[in-house]
C-alpha cells in the first residue's frame, strides 16, 4: 500500500520565530537499517511558494508521492512563503530536521538534500551554509558561488540542468561542479542535451538518483 504524505503547520523557534508549512513522508519500516532511516530534504521551485500545501504536489517528489511512488526515505517539504526566497529561511529549515530527527527514527549520517530552480540555488547555499549536515547534494537547474566551492569538499554531488535553459544558464552548474573538482572534491554534472528549464520530471523519476544517494554516507 502507498504510503502518504502527512501536512504540518509549524512554529520554529531559531533567533526569531519561524512559521513553516511542510510535507512529511514517512517510508515503511522495513526500510530501516540498524533501526534508522535515511533523510531526503526537498526545496521546491518559486511558483511553489505560498500557503497551499497541495502546490508542492504537483511537482517533482511529492508529485510522485502523491500519484502513490514509495521511496525508501523520510521526505521532507517544507513550503517557502510568497513573500520570501529559501536563504532567509534556512536556519528554520535545520531546526525543523532537527525535530524531525528528534521525533523519528533519522540516521544523521544519511540527510540528502536535493530542490529545484529556486530550490535548486537553495541546494548550493544551504550545502555551503551547513557542509557538516549532508551525506550529498543534488541540485536540479540551479546555481550558486563557485567561489565558495571549496566549502562542499567532503559532499558528494550529483547536479542536474538542460543544455537549453534560458531561466538558469548551464554555465552556472558547470562552473560549480569545476570549481569544486578543482578542489578535490567529488561533483558530476549530467547535461540533458534538449532539456530545457524543466528537467526535473526525468531527473526525479531516475531511480539511479536515489540508489546514488543510499551510496553515501556523511563524512565526519
Amino acid at each position: 500500500m502507498p504510503q502518504q504524505e502527512n501536512q504540518y503547520d509549524k512554529q520554529i523557534q531559531t533567533s526569531k520565530q519561524i512559521k513553516l508549512k511542510y510535507l512529511l513522508y514517512l517510508p515503511d519500516s522495513s526500510c530501516m537499517t540498524d533501526g534508522k532511516l535515511p533523510l531526503i530534504l526537498y526545496l521546491h521551485g518559486r511558483d511553489q511558494r505560498g500557503d497551499d500545501l497541495n502546490l508542492l504536489k504537483t511537482r517533482a517528489i511529492p508529485q510522485l508521492i502523491e500519484s502513490g511512488d514509495n521511496f525508501p526515505f523520510i521526505v521532507v517539504s517544507p513550503q517557502c512563503p510568497s513573500y520570501y526566497i529559501w536563504p532567509f529561511l534556512f536556519d528554520g529549515i535545520m531546526a525543523l530536521i532537527d525535530d524531525i530527527i528528534l521525533a523519528h527514527p533519522v540516521d544523521p549520517n544519511r540527510i540528502y538534500l536535493t530542490g529545484l530552480s529556486m530550490g535548486g540555488y537553495a541546494v548550493w547555499d544551504l550545502a555551503m551554509e551547513h557542509p557538516g549536515r549532508f551525506a550529498a547534494i543534488a541540485p536540479v537547474c540551479g546555481g550558486g558561488s563557485a567561489e565558495r566551492a571549496a566549502l562542499l569538499n567532503n559532499i558528494p554531488v550529483w547536479a542536474f540542468h538542460g543544455a537549453k535553459d534560458e531561466v538558469v544558464p548551464v554555465a552556472e552548474a558547470s562552473e560549480l561542479v569545476e570549481a569544486i573538482r578543482a578542489h578535490g572534491g567529488t561533483a558530476k554534472l549530467t547535461i540533458y542535451p534538449e532539456g530545457k528549464h524543466e528537467v526535473w520530471e526525468e531527473t526525479y523519476a531516475n531511480p539511479e538518483l536515489y540508489s546514488w544517494f543510499l551510496k553515501n554516507q556523511r563524512k565526519l
